[in-house]
């Protein structure tokens, strides 16, 4: 066990944490549980186990973090990136052995989360990223409607000036829309380009806590995951869609008063985000930020 131990849990306090974040995570996912047992599908929800694929069953999956060992813990020596870590059958998340099996992802994540924490919040997309992905386009792949119709939507884009930065939100582009962009992101400009603003890069912090699994303490995965829920309820509320169906209150970026608002959650969001990448790269790596 290569990784600097900070602290040793007894069985008792360790098995209370797991259970408490069972239950936690229980609750976060009981909806879409619910739903996937009655076949229903959620056009605002279903994101968060879709495009960040991840079953409930690994978000309730309770983790010490990087540095802590487990007493009395022998059952965790068949979990990836666990190794012994003293007598009483302690075991401890290995750092080393996750860089060893996983070096250009653990170099990745790394080089996302310290550039972007390190860069100032930009706050000025609104929100059109969603409906850069159905300008002049009939073929929509969200199946709610659009609110002020495809017409009315197009001339929402054209009116603006388009500033993704994500290139996970750019690669949806039409064709049209795309060249309108003040970037031209791409996979391997990410790490440059990502910065806290970014509705997208604060959801994305629940992808890099998923990725780092047992190097981070399962109550910090909890938080990423409501931070990407939050984040995920704006982000539809900004876009073109009618979603009223659903009980979504559109943020009508279109006009200045749906600017202020988005630009006010899109900060608060940020600052939750900053927060979470510095806990991400204490508890990961011992940095205090």
């Amino acid at each position: 066990m290569s990784t600097a131990l900070i602290t040793t849990l007894p069985r008792e306090e360790w098995t209370a944490r797991a259970i408490a974040h069972e239950t936690r995570a229980d609750a976060l996912t009981a909806d879409h549980r619910a739903r996937a047992v009655r076949g229903e599908k959620h056009p605002v929800w279903d994101f968060l186990f879709t495009y960040y694929a991840y079953k409930p069953s690994v978000l309730r999956r309770w983790h010490p973090g990087a540095g802590v060992a487990l007493q009395n813990a022998p059952e965790r020596l068949g979990w990836r990136w666990y190794s012994p870590a003293g007598p009483d059958d302690a075991v401890a998340p290995d750092t080393a052995l996750f860089r060893s099996e996983k070096p250009q992802l653990a170099g990745l994540v790394e080089r996302m989360l310290r550039r972007t924490a390190a860069r100032p919040g930009q706050f000025g997309c609104f929100g059109l990223h969603e409906w850069a992905m159905v300008y002049r386009d009939t073929e929509h792949r969200h199946p709610a409607p659009l609110r002020l119709g495809q017409d009315g939507t197009d001339a929402v884009v054209e009116a603006h000036e388009l500033r993704c930065t994500h290139f996970d939100a750019f690669r949806f582009f039409t064709d049209d829309a795309a060249p309108r962009n003040r970037l031209q992101p791409t996979r391997d400009s990410q790490p440059e380009l990502e910065q806290p603003g970014c509705l997208h890069a604060g959801m994305d912090l629940y992808k890099w806590a998923m990725k780092l699994g047992p190097l981070l303490p399962g109550e910090l995965l909890l938080d990423a995951f409501e931070l990407a829920r939050d984040i995920r309820q704006l982000d539809m509320e900004a876009a073109p869609y009618d979603l009223s169906e659903w009980g979504v209150c559109p943020v009508r970026i279109e006009t200045s008063e749906g600017k202020a608002e988005y630009v006010r959650r899109q900060r608060e969001f940020a600052d939750r985000g900053a927060v979470l990448r510095g806990r991400m790269l204490n508890a990961w790596l011992g940095e205090q930020g």
